[in-house]
């Protein structure tokens, strides 16, 4: 059993039971636009808060449990969420496209080679002229909490090839563990330009 499948054998400490607050600015921004791909869901808060906006959202998740939880949740909310047991590194094989990718806390649990690929996959999923947007650990986050951090220069060399970075900027991924989150986290937002 691998780390994220344990963790659903109770509750993680990133499924804080609502969406990120980053995820409902974004959307109250009108930054959100179109059909949804939310890549490593967990139990779907952040899917479920913009299914219920309105939008068309697809969760994907490798972990059985997670997906289960969340299907459970859309079907208690009477919100028409797809959930998907599936690989985040096998993208194309959900067999559509969206206008949106939003990304709370997986980017940053893949390894090098595996970003590598996760960043190629997107294209195969985005629209051209569609949106990626990131929360992750970031290097100004303090050490010795959490999972590897990202710095900024890594992430503008992941998304230098036909790609359009229109930000990164401080942000706080919520959690179960720390009452104040995570400082330090970025926020990133992408335009896929293929």
């Amino acid at each position: 059993m691998d780390f994220f499948e344990q963790a659903y054998h109770g509750t993680p400490p990133w499924d804080i039971g609502r969406p990120q607050q980053e995820i409902v600015r974004l959307e109250e921004t009108g930054q959100i636009t179109g059909k949804v791909l939310d890549v490593g869901c967990g139990t779907g808060d952040n899917a479920l808060f913009l299914a219920g906006c309105g939008h068309e959202v697809v969760g994907l998740d490798s972990v059985e449990r997670a997906i289960e939880a969340a299907q459970r949740k859309a079907e208690e909310r009477c919100l028409s969420a797809i959930f998907i047991r599936g690989e985040i590194l096998s993208l194309r094989e959900i067999g559509r496209t969206f206008d949106t990718v939003i990304d709370s806390g997986l980017f940053h649990t893949l390894s090098d080679t595996e970003r590598i690929l996760f960043v190629r996959n997107l294209h195969d999923v985005l629209v051209p002229g569609g949106s990626y947007f990131m929360l992750a650990f970031s290097d100004l986050e303090p050490e010795g909490y959490g999972p590897r951090r990202i710095t900024k220069q890594e992430i503008q060399d992941l998304f230098s090839d036909g790609w359009r970075i229109n930000g990164i900027r401080a942000a706080v991924f919520e959690s179960r563990t720390r009452k104040e989150g995570s400082a330090g986290m970025a926020l990133v937002d992408y335009t896929v330009v293929i």
